[in-house]
């Protein structure tokens, strides 16, 4: 039976993990970085805690910029850029607020992501300091192309899903509907793209097979 598709053809990636104001030599950093993606609905989360699961550690993008945005630096960088509307009254970034700025709105977007993106690489860059004595770890991203962060990475997986399955998953979730679903899946890079740039691709239909194809490419992964 088919568990993982290993694909061989891929770009070589970065020898080095740059930031604004740091670099981290690859030779200095033992870890395998393997980073996870896939389109929305598709399950790169579930794939991610699974392998928490099994005890390896992983760096969950969307969390952490969570946090990274929280920081104070950070956020007077966003509210200087987006105005003190964004706060609520503790305060505290109110997200759904900043997103209906940037959404559809390539330039504000751009600058939200000029403020975020190197403040979670230097984020990373340190999480994965305090890891190092880990022979694998992974980076689960959704905008892990369009971020430039896979050249960060050793290996990628590239998580997909059939589409309605995508959907369904995103509706009851987020308790949206499907044709807001599908608007931000045309907002993102298609599968195509991902598994073009990408070593592994996983296809998460169910749990059990899901859970097959993670222990197949990790096997690979410790002899490489």
């Amino acid at each position: 039976m088919f568990f993982a598709q290993q694909i061989t053809d891929i770009e070589k990636p970065n020898e080095q993990i740059v930031t604004e104001n740091t670099t981290v030599k690859k030779e200095l950093i033992k870890s395998k970085i393997i980073g996870i993606t896939g389109g929305i609905g598709s399950g790169k989360t579930t794939v991610a805690k699974y392998l928490i699961h099994l005890g390896y550690p992983v760096y969950i993008s969307d969390i952490e910029a969570k946090n990274v945005m929280q920081q104070k630096n950070v956020l007077l960088q966003i509210v200087e850029k987006f105005g003190s509307d964004i706060l609520d009254t503790k305060g505290v970034l109110q997200r759904e607020k900043l997103a209906s700025i940037v959404f559809n709105n390539p330039e504000k977007l751009s600058q939200l992501n000029a403020i975020v993106h190197p403040a979670v690489k230097q984020h990373f860059i340190e999480w994965l300091k305090n890891n190092q004595d880990k022979p694998i770890v992974f980076k689960e991203a959704a905008i892990l192309f369009e971020s430039g962060s896979y050249k960060d990475c050793d290996f990628i997986i590239t998580v997909t899903a059939p589409m309605q399955q995508r959907i369904e998953r995103v509706m009851k979730r987020d308790n949206t509907t499907s044709e807001k679903v599908v608007q931000r899946i045309n907002n993102q890079i298609s599968d195509e793209e991902r598994i073009a740039k990408s070593n592994f691709v996983i296809s998460n239909t169910t749990l059990k097979e899901t859970e097959k194809q993670i222990f197949e490419i990790l096997e690979i992964l410790k002899n490489k």
